[in-house]
């Protein structure tokens, strides 16, 4: 039988229903922030127990807080994702078709590229050739503004990506849907779009930007982990986060976890009747 939630768990799964996906630093100084609040035993290298504990709750409703890693910098986020749905169609409340028929020709162009990026450019001019409702290049650049701000994208100077919320909650999909262009980080063995690639022919492992700096970090003479050629591309310094206040500050102010706002109930409630 699972073991009945807490306030501090509740209080934490609360604040991931509202945020959906926080960094690694903010999950471990929630951690605290909650078990300290409603005088929960606390010790800092007991996150993953933590969680566990709500996930089994979660298990029934075919949710999740899920760890993965982002492409970009290499840290770790937790996310809550729905196991239920794992393509766009989880984002059909939210999206009018035409809208996801954009995400969708916007994930073919990421995933079709050599750097995992689309272009502005390259995703107005899909807008145009739409298959449900033509999207005028003011709605496109609205939508685009959407998903990044619902975390679905990522943008750069003018250079969208997939964000690592979309790749933890949609990676089933992703591998199903692109099984012959997909592959995964040597490294780590996660999807790869944003990575670097041997250029032996007869290899042609795909690496993470951060797996490879991570890997290569000391090395004079880099070699492929698979075909021991030399690895002729840059490798890039191990990023390290900026400094900021201590953990408990950024949790106490940050992520005190709000009420659930009525979208993330209700989601929570349509996927337990389902």
């Amino acid at each position: 039988m699972a073991r009945p939630l807490g306030e501090s768990h509740k209080r934490f799964l609360q604040t991931m229903m509202v945020n959906g996906i926080i960094d690694g630093a903010k999950a471990r100084a929630l951690h605290r922030h909650c078990c300290e609040t409603h005088g929960a035993h606390y010790a800092h290298d007991k996150l993953d127990e933590f969680i566990e504990v709500i996930n089994a709750q979660l298990q029934p409703m075919f949710m999740q807080i899920r760890k993965g890693m982002s492409e970009e910098d290499g840290l770790q986020y937790h996310a809550l994702v729905n196991m239920a749905e794992t393509d766009v169609t989880r984002m059909s409340t939210d999206y009018a078709d035409n809208e996801l028929e954009l995400f969708r020709k916007t994930m073919d162009l990421i995933v079709d590229s050599d750097n995992g990026t689309a272009s502005s450019t390259d995703i107005l001019n899909c807008a145009d050739s739409l298959q449900t409702k033509k999207l005028k290049k003011r709605e496109t650049e609205h939508v685009l503004n959407r998903l990044v701000q619902d975390k679905w994208l990522n943008e750069k100077n003018g250079d969208y990506s997939l964000s690592t919320r979309c790749i933890m909650e949609m990676e089933p999909y992703i591998r199903m849907l692109y099984q012959d262009q997909v592959k995964v980080c040597h490294i780590c063995h996660n999807v790869a779009l944003q990575c670097q690639m041997c250029e032996n022919p007869t290899c042609g492992i795909k690496i993470h930007t951060p797996c490879v700096a991570r890997y290569f970090k000391g090395r004079t003479d880099p070699r492929c982990p698979a075909c021991e050629d030399f690895w002729p591309h840059e490798v890039p310094d191990v990023y390290r986060p900026p400094s900021s206040q201590s953990e408990t500050q950024s949790a106490a102010k940050e992520n005190t976890a709000p009420t659930p706002t009525p979208r993330s109930t209700a989601q929570a409630r349509r996927t337990k009747r389902s």
